[in-house]
């Protein structure tokens, strides 16, 4: 999986008399192929997160002649998130402006905003020469949007709506996953303005056994339990938005000795989650009966992804 920010700082240089560049950074934020697990915990919302090495990379030059925020067309919610971020530290009188990079798709429930969030809000800090935490990062963020927790290092257990919880649970085992995109797209915002809380609580026997079997899987770095944990959370969320096409997913898991399946709990991205270990120069790729079952197929290699990083 991946690392949630990584950080790369730049030099500041000064322009002319009138405007200067007060600094610069360019952060790389990962997103996620669905969650490894989703529900609630007495009564509040939960998500385990299944970063992975697919980045979002935003690089935020701030300048003197503020206020105001240059932003891509379509990134209005990055905007926003440097603002905040701006007022947080007490430096809203500047004038940032936003590059943004973003390769993951949306709309699948691959955390692409979320990344962008991230790492715009820790690449602000950076520019002004403070290093923002992961959780004051989610705050942020989530004042914004529901967000994932990529932002927190490791394996993430994370309330998605309020940040109640915020917990890293260790780094993942060594696990590989082929993410499949079996079409359609879901506006997550959308998606969480709806109330599906006693859905998830119809479910939550399911969904605390997944979560107990994730954190023993972490915890003892076993490939299996994690796997046995996320395929039991992705057949619960059947209840909450159904994926027409799990079961082929999990045949085809089995096919090719698989530990098991995830899903994007408010997405339409799907997971098939490998031993590393066991995978080592073999193809997981197969060839279906039919053209028309071939699904938009990536190998994530390395799968776990850390946190925000320069």
């Amino acid at each position: 999986m991946a690392s949630p920010t990584d950080k790369l700082p730049e030099d500041s240089e000064e322009g002319d008399e009138v405007t200067r560049l007060l600094g610069s950074a360019t952060v790389r934020a990962p997103g996620v192929c669905g969650e490894l697990a989703q529900g609630v915990i007495e009564g509040i919302h939960f998500l385990v997160t299944c970063p992975v090495d697919f980045y979002s990379r935003v690089k935020v030059d701030i300048y003197s002649d503020g206020p105001g925020v240059e932003a891509p067309q379509d990134c209005d919610k990055a905007a926003a998130a440097v603002r905040r971020t701006l007022f947080h530290l007490k430096n809203a009188k500047v004038r940032a402006k936003l590059t943004i990079n973003n390769p993951i798709p949306r709309g699948k429930g691959m955390a692409s905003s979320s990344a962008d969030l991230a790492a715009a809000i820790a690449a602000t800090g950076l520019a002004l020469g403070e290093e923002i935490s992961p959780y004051q990062i989610a705050q942020i963020a989530l004042s914004i949007e529901p967000t994932d927790g990529i932002m927190i290092p490791g394996v993430a257990l994370f309330d998605h709506r309020a940040g109640i919880i915020r917990e890293s649970l260790g780094p993942p085992p060594p696990m590989e996953i082929v993410a499949l995109d079996l079409g359609g797209t879901v506006d997550t915002v959308q998606f969480n303005l709806v109330d599906r809380f006693q859905r998830w609580e119809s479910v939550d026997e399911q969904t605390g056994e997944a979560l107990r079997l994730l954190r023993r899987g972490i915890e003892e770095q076993d490939p299996a339990l994690v796997g046995r944990g996320a395929s039991i959370s992705a057949e619960a969320s059947q209840t909450v938005l159904a994926k027409p096409r799990l079961a082929e997913v999990k045949e085809f898991a089995e096919s090719v000795g698989a530990v098991g399946v995830n899903v994007g709990h408010s997405g339409t991205i799907m997971g098939v989650l490998l031993d590393a270990r066991e995978r080592r120069g073999k193809s997981t790729i197969t060839r279906p009966s039919r053209p028309s079952q071939t699904p938009n197929l990536c190998t994530i290699s390395g799968c776990w992804a850390a946190a925000c990083s320069g």
